[in-house]
């Protein structure tokens, strides 16, 4: 694994062992504990593998578990299938440039730009690439934003705007917008551009921190939203997500009255 990998891979496996409920996997809680959670040792004798190589696994020292390690790590912890694609993922040994800004294909954003509903682009970072005027309508317009703004996280998390027109389901979206752009983050960790994102978040919204230590782990897809527009009023939208074919990294998001 990639040194990145390593350490997101051992801060994930942490996360869900302190999460389980020790009589949930067959182990008295009655037994002290100085922290919540199962123990390491708890843990190695679910997965079937010896406690110094989950130490180090944990620990995020070089070591590269096998596709049988990590499957039986997966189930040991509980894992769903969101969790364990991502536990799968974290060790892959991937070798990327610098992230950079995608560009979206001319004939791409033509279509974005001509659909009637609200729909946009976004790519790893969920950086706003392509919107259409509907979009700007019912979100914001981002054209009216530094290109370092336009992001989807930042606008959810930091932008009163979005607060407002989320009402009271905004705790419950953003939440969820967070545990899905983890899966992405923790392959990027130690990138700059998504260092600087994440110093933005942690800045500008006081619960994305505490969101984020819980290092939930959601997978993408469609569902419902429920939103206040300011003139409006009460909106619900269906909403689904595609990849694109030129670029996987590039994700389009199209909004229908639901």
């Amino acid at each position: 694994m990639a040194e990145t990998n390593r350490d997101a891979f051992g801060d994930f496996l942490r996360s869900r062992r302190e999460r389980l409920d020790p009589n949930s996997v067959g182990f008295s809680a009655l037994r002290r504990r100085r922290t919540p959670g199962l123990r390491r040792e708890e843990v190695a004798e679910l997965a079937g593998i010896g406690v110094d190589w989950y130490i180090r696994l944990e620990q995020g020292r070089a070591i590269s578990p096998s596709v049988t390690t990590v499957d039986a790590l997966a189930r040991a912890l509980r894992l769903n299938t969101a969790e364990h694609a991502h536990l799968r993922a974290l060790t892959r040994n991937a070798d990327r440039s610098r992230f950079t800004r995608e560009i979206v294909p001319d004939p791409l954003r033509r279509l974005v730009e001509g659909l009637n509903q609200p729909a946009y682009i976004t790519g790893r970072r969920w950086d706003v690439l392509a919107w259409n005027a509907a979009a700007a309508e019912i979100f914001a317009d981002f054209g009216n934003l530094a290109e370092a703004d336009r992001n989807i996280l930042l606008y959810m998390l930091t932008d009163p705007g979005a607060r407002r027109l989320f009402a009271a389901t905004w705790a419950t979206e953003a939440k969820r917008m967070v545990a899905q752009f983890r899966t992405t983050h923790d392959l990027w960790a130690d990138d700059p551009a998504f260092l600087d994102l994440l110093r933005r978040l942690r800045d500008g919204s006081t619960e994305f921190a505490i969101w984020w230590e819980a290092h939930d782990i959601r997978g993408s897809g469609a569902g419902q939203k429920l939103l206040d527009h300011p003139k409006r009023g009460l909106l619900r939208f269906a909403y689904a997500t595609f990849q694109a074919n030129d670029d996987p990294a590039l994700k389009l998001a199209i909004y229908t009255p639901a």
